[in-house]
C-alpha cells in the first residue's frame, strides 16, 4: 500500500484498512493543528486508488473495516466518492463499516441527498471535529465555521443516516476562556446530539501556528487541574440522549467514560475524586498526540 506520510487515523480505526483517497486537509488553517501542514491538499487519481484497492485485496483476505484518509474524504466530488465506494464494495464483500473524517465546511457544501447517497454506498460513520462551540475561540483558531454552522453540519450528517462521532478539545480557549469554551461547547454538542462524543486535551506541536502565540505568552495552556475542571463543567452542561462519551485519548490527563445521560452522575463523581487526588492524573510524559 502506498502512503504519503504522515498518515493519521482515529484511535478506534486501529484495526481498519486505511485507504488514502485524498492527501492532506482541504481546510488546513486551524492554528492548533499540525497534522497536514507539510501537505498540499489534492484528491488522488482513480487509477492510484484502484491500484491500492487491488493491492490490498490481493493481500488481505478478511477486511471488515476501512477508513478513508486523509483529512476529509468528503471534500471529493460526490460522484467521484461514490465511484471509489463502489470499487471498495466490489473488492471487499464482507465489509462492516466504512468511515471518514468529515470537516464541517465540506459537509455544508453537500446536500442531504448527496450525503444519503454516500451512506447508501457504504459510509456509515463520520468523525467530526467540533473542537469548540465558543464563537470567539472558533474565530481565533481559524476553524472557518460558526457554532451555528457546526450544528447544521452535524445534524445534516445524521439526517443522512450516517453516525456521527464528534471530538472536542479541552483547553482550546486557554485560561482566559475556559468557562465559555466548556459551556458553549456543551451547548453546541447537545444541539448536534451525536452518537459518540470524545474529548481530547490540547497539546501544541511546534509546527502548529498556535505554538508561536504560546511562546509569546499570548495563549496560556491549562494546568492538569484546570483541564479536569473544564471537563467536569462540560459534562455537567451536556444534554444529549444516548451518547457514548470518552476522554481516553492519549492527550488527556484523566479518562472518563460512559453513556450519557445515564452515567453522568458516576462520571462527575469520578472527576470529583480525581480533583481531590492528583495521583489519579496521568503524568505529563505519558501524554501523546
Amino acid at each position: 500500500m502506498r502512503y504519503e506520510q504522515p498518515l493519521f487515523r482515529p484511535p478506534s480505526e486501529a484495526y481498519s484498512l486505511i485507504l488514502q483517497v485524498t492527501i492532506g486537509c482541504s481546510h488546513n488553517r486551524c492554528t492548533f493543528c499540525s497534522m497536514y501542514k507539510q501537505k498540499k491538499f489534492r484528491v488522488r487519481s482513480m487509477q492510484e486508488i484502484r491500484e491500492d484497492i487491488a493491492w490490498a485485496r490481493a493481500r488481505y483476505h478478511s477486511v471488515s473495516r476501512i477508513f478513508l484518509a486523509d483529512g476529509d474524504a468528503l471534500a471529493m466530488e460526490t460522484g467521484v466518492l461514490l465511484e471509489v465506494l463502489a470499487e471498495i464494495k466490489g473488492a471487499f464483500g464482507g465489509l462492516e463499516r466504512i468511515s471518514v473524517y468529515a470537516g464541517p465546511g465540506n459537509i455544508l457544501a453537500k446536500t442531504v441527498d448527496e450525503l444519503k447517497a454516500v451512506r447508501e454506498a457504504g459510509v456509515t460513520l463520520a468523525y467530526f471535529g467540533l473542537e469548540s462551540g465558543d464563537e470567539q475561540v472558533l474565530r481565533e483558531v481559524k476553524k472557518g465555521v460558526t457554532p451555528q454552522e457546526l450544528i447544521v453540519a452535524g445534524r445534516k450528517v445524521q439526517e443522512a443516516g450516517i453516525e456521527l462521532s464528534a471530538t472536542v478539545i479541552l483547553g482550546l480557549g486557554g485560561r482566559e476562556r475556559w468557562v465559555e469554551h466548556a459551556v458553549q461547547t456543551a451547548e453546541v454538542a447537545s444541539r448536534i446530539n451525536p452518537s459518540y462524543l470524545a474529548a481530547l486535551t490540547l497539546m501544541v506541536h511546534e509546527d502548529a501556528a498556535l505554538a508561536a502565540k504560546t511562546g509569546r505568552g499570548e495563549f496560556s495552556l491549562l494546568s492538569p487541574r484546570q483541564s479536569l475542571e473544564e471537563l467536569k463543567l462540560m459534562i455537567e452542561k451536556l444534554e444529549v440522549s444516548d451518547c457514548v462519551f470518552r476522554s481516553n485519548h492519549a492527550s488527556n490527563y484523566y479518562a472518563a467514560g460512559g453513556r450519557l445521560p445515564a452515567d453522568k452522575k458516576a462520571m462527575l463523581a469520578g472527576l470529583e475524586r480525581a480533583l481531590k487526588d492528583p495521583h489519579m492524573l496521568k503524568e505529563e510524559y505519558f501524554r501523546g498526540f
